[in-house]
């Protein structure tokens, strides 16, 4: 046995390790984003954590349930479990391999020591051996690719994190938009109504005609309908809401308004080789690249031949008392050699087919490199003009809402028709409406930016948030 173990380190100490090494691919690029907005020094947004950026309170309450209770979660927690566990596997093929073999006859059937031998012996111990040298770095390669695997699990850990903290933020942002524009909506079906019941009056009087009365009663069925539908969008936002953060269906209990959520007036995207670093489902497409990358060494080592050490030790006696004595011990040892000789072509395809999953790998690296610079230029050029978007509408509710006062006063005096005040109305509703869709999407993107950029969730956000 200390031949085979000094015969087995000098072929380790020899051994070569097939396949191309891992490096990773390089990405041309500008020294900073194309709609990023003042000094590409400043540090990124990604760097602030997420209950930091978003401090609804309520807010950071569902962001903490969906971190415990949502199942997207745990699935790609459990798939961590389970690659750690495949690695550990991989692991061991460094070690030798032993198989315990005994018998204990009860009766007088035959004992076969050696498979397909009679044997003498009733009573019989013995260990097998089997310990592959890794001549060519087959197991090396097949331990790289495990560990790439593993570390591309724990990247897709990181990147569902990021996207439920996200998601968990837009739907929230949604839900406020939807109370909001109930509201206006509420305010607006009793602005008809009152509208209505003055053109009634009006008619009784002989100061107006039907028409007038129908057109309003029209806008006020309009408003009632918009409230419903509202109100439908509402109760599915807040059931969405709910499986995010696992729970059954349920009121989603709401703190700020949409008005007064608070964000940072500057978003600054940092420098773009920092995305390549942190954006978690690159990392994660890099590792899969890896992966791919040492199982083509594993495909080119399978094509040669194989030695393996071996060696026997046990104790065998016709009598149990005499078992455990030293006439009855027994050893041997030795080495095996084995190579492919018919299956050569077809350990050739699957090397072929390693080298083409690479190419896979890498052109899907590549895409998604190219998809997270899209997301982040997306979500930069959608802060800056919802922000001023924002902005022009809040002017335009002002003017408009003064005009319909102006309106309304006129047509109660008698020196305007129903056609101005059913205009500046309609065009104030609609205007509301679609200044709380600007708000909404201009929280949204900041937390839409804040994704792109890979923030929300690192070790030290963990740790941070452990603290609090």
């Amino acid at each position: 046995m200390r031949t085979v173990l000094v015969i087995g380190i000098s072929l380790l100490l020899l051994s070569c390790t097939m396949g191309p090494d891992y490096k990773r691919p390089k990405m041309e690029g500008d020294d900073r984003f194309r709609m990023a907005e003042g000094s590409a020094d400043l540090p990124s947004l990604a760097n602030v954590p997420w209950w930091d950026l978003l401090r609804d309170e309520e807010l950071q309450q569902l962001i903490r349930l969906a971190l415990a209770e949502n199942k997207d979660l745990h699935r790609a927690v459990a798939a961590v479990e389970e690659f750690r566990a495949r690695a550990l596997i991989a692991r061991s093929d460094y070690l030798p391999q032993v198989t315990v073999v005994t018998s204990l006859p009860a009766g007088r059937k035959a004992n076969f020591l050696f498979p397909g031998f009679a044997s003498p012996f009733n009573y019989y111990l013995m260990g097998n051996l089997a310990w592959e040298i890794d001549l060519w770095g087959r197991v090396r390669r097949s331990n790289e690719a495990a560990r790439a695997d593993l570390l591309s699990k724990e990247e897709n850990r990181r990147a569902v994190t990021i996207q439920l903290v996200s998601a968990v933020g837009e739907a929230y942002f949604n839900l406020l938009q939807l109370d909001a524009q109930l509201d206006i909506a509420r305010r607006t079906l009793q602005s008809w109504e009152e509208s209505a019941r003055i053109a009634q009056a009006r008619l009784k009087q002989g100061l107006s005609s039907r028409l007038d009365l129908d057109q309003f009663e029209s806008e006020r069925a309009n408003a009632a309908a918009r409230l419903a539908e509202l109100e439908r969008q509402m109760v599915q936002v807040e059931n969405h809401l709910s499986v995010l953060v696992g729970r059954q269906p349920f009121a989603i209990p709401r703190g700020k308004g949409l008005q007064d959520q608070l964000m940072p007036p500057d978003v600054p995207a940092g420098l773009p080789s920092e995305l390549l670093q942190r954006r978690p489902d690159l990392l994660e497409a890099e590792r899969q690249l890896a992966a791919a990358t040492a199982r083509i060494g594993v495909a080119k080592a399978e094509r040669f031949p194989k030695i393996t050490l071996t060696g026997l030790l046990g104790v065998a006696h016709p009598e149990l008392s005499l078992l455990f004595t030293d006439a009855s011990s027994f050893g041997v040892a030795g080495a095996a050699l084995a190579g492919p000789i018919l299956n050569s072509q077809v350990l050739g395809f699957q090397q072929e087919a390693a080298e083409a999953q690479s190419k896979q790998a890498l052109a899907q690296y590549e895409q998604a490199v190219l998809t997270a610079f899209r997301e982040v230029e997306d979500s930069l050029v959608a802060v800056r003009t919802a922000r001023t978007q924002n902005e022009a509408q809040q002017q335009q509710v002002t003017a408009l809402q003064s005009a319909l006062k102006l309106a309304e006063l006129r047509y109660k005096g008698g020196l305007a028709n129903y056609l101005e005040v059913l205009v500046a109305r309609r065009s104030l509703f609609e205007a509301e409406l679609g200044m709380t869709a600007t708000r909404r999407l201009h929280l949204a993107s900041v937390v839409q930016l804040y994704k792109a950029l890979g923030g929300g969730w690192s070790p030290e956000t963990v740790s941070a948030e452990q603290k609090r």
